[in-house]
């Protein structure tokens, strides 16, 4: 009968029709959060990260982006909930705290702890080589805190900006910073200070991704020692980190 495969037709245009429902019109980037400022991340979105992130992932055919979260501690609650689908650039070891997070076993960049200083001039070899100065940091810094306790010696600052005004208006002989965007702040507001040399403390960062996408974490690990064996790591960094490589 003419009627008859009618039924059958209509079934099946459900079941398409459902499938295309269920499936998304294009893909999300993914999306990996932190808390660190400029020049990581810039408003017109050239800065370290905006760069890196979405260039490491196009290599493993997948578009991502990084965001910027002015609280640390939230960037890194959302990316272990999943609401994030990971984190641009944090420390080892964060599977205790974060079980979801799955690392990226290739370096982004090592975060060195530095000192700036206007007139002060020496070696940084260790924290014992501030005892003679008056320093001044951010509370709740902690790669400081346990070594050098709040005293007559040491300003505790409220946030960067207040930390800043410390060293321009001469209140504090050293202050202590992440060199890259303390390196920023300098430039932005035009204060005469220069960095002082080694580090304090260096820590190598890595990128995490939740672990619905741990498949994605070994080929990433490729495409950035992929990325730094062509030369396009060394572009970004000299491009938003101006003396990168050098002391």
């Amino acid at each position: 009968m003419l009627g008859s495969p009618h039924p059958r037709l209509g079934t099946l245009w459900l079941l398409l029709g459902l499938i295309a429902a269920a499936l998304p019109l294009h893909a999300e980037p993914l999306r990996l959060n932190s808390g660190v400022g400029a020049p990581y991340f810039l408003p017109d979105k050239q800065g370290f990260l905006d760069l890196l992130v979405p260039e490491v992932f196009r290599r493993v055919g997948v578009e991502a982006e990084a965001v910027r979260y002015s609280a640390s501690e939230r960037a890194m609650i959302n990316a272990n909930n999943g609401i994030d689908d990971g984190v641009a650039m944090r420390i080892k070891g964060l599977g205790k705290e974060y079980p979801n997070l799955v690392r990226i076993d290739e370096k982004v960049i090592d975060n060195e702890f530095v000192g700036y200083a206007s007139r002060a001039q020496f070696a940084t070899t260790g924290f014992d080589t501030l005892r003679n100065h008056h320093v001044a940091y951010i509370i709740g810094w902690k790669v400081f805190e346990s070594v050098l306790p709040p005293g007559d010696a040491v300003t505790l600052a409220k946030d960067a900006g207040q930390l800043f005004s410390l060293l321009e208006n001469n209140r504090a002989d050293v202050i202590l910073f992440e060199r890259w965007q303390g390196a920023h702040i300098l430039r932005e507001r035009g204060i005469k200070a220069h960095l002082l040399w080694p580090p304090l403390v260096s820590t190598e960062m890595f990128m995490y991704l939740h672990a619905r996408h741990a498949q994605l974490a070994e080929p990433a690990a490729r495409a950035l020692r992929a990325m730094k064996a062509d030369g396009t790591y060394q572009r970004i960094a000299a491009q938003t980190l101006p003396g990168f490589g050098k002391q």
